[in-house]
């Protein structure tokens, strides 16, 4: 979960990177250390083709970014991640 005090910045909800054709995902990240990405202390939201996901997993590996939200991109619809079921209850 996202810390209370720190504002979004990066990408609107609306921003016209989400519409476009190649965009795969929506990722929402907070930034460990000055990186590409970003800033330290920044947390960002992004809609990122498959390669722009693909460099935030690996610095998030690299422990310089913490991905806290992600969610599929189709045709513009956000697609949230769903829940892991848990069984037995």
């Amino acid at each position: 979960m996202k810390a209370v005090h720190l504002p979004i910045t990066g990408h609107d909800l609306l921003a016209v990177e989400r519409f476009r054709d190649d965009t795969r995902h929506m990722a929402e990240f907070l930034v460990l250390e000055d990186c590409p990405q970003g800033q330290e202390g920044q947390y960002i939201r992004r809609f990122l083709t498959e390669d722009g996901y693909a460099q935030v997993l690996d610095a998030q590996r690299q422990g310089r970014v913490r991905v806290y939200k992600h969610a599929d991109i189709i045709e513009g619809h956000i697609i949230p991640a769903k829940p892991k079921k848990r069984r037995g209850k």
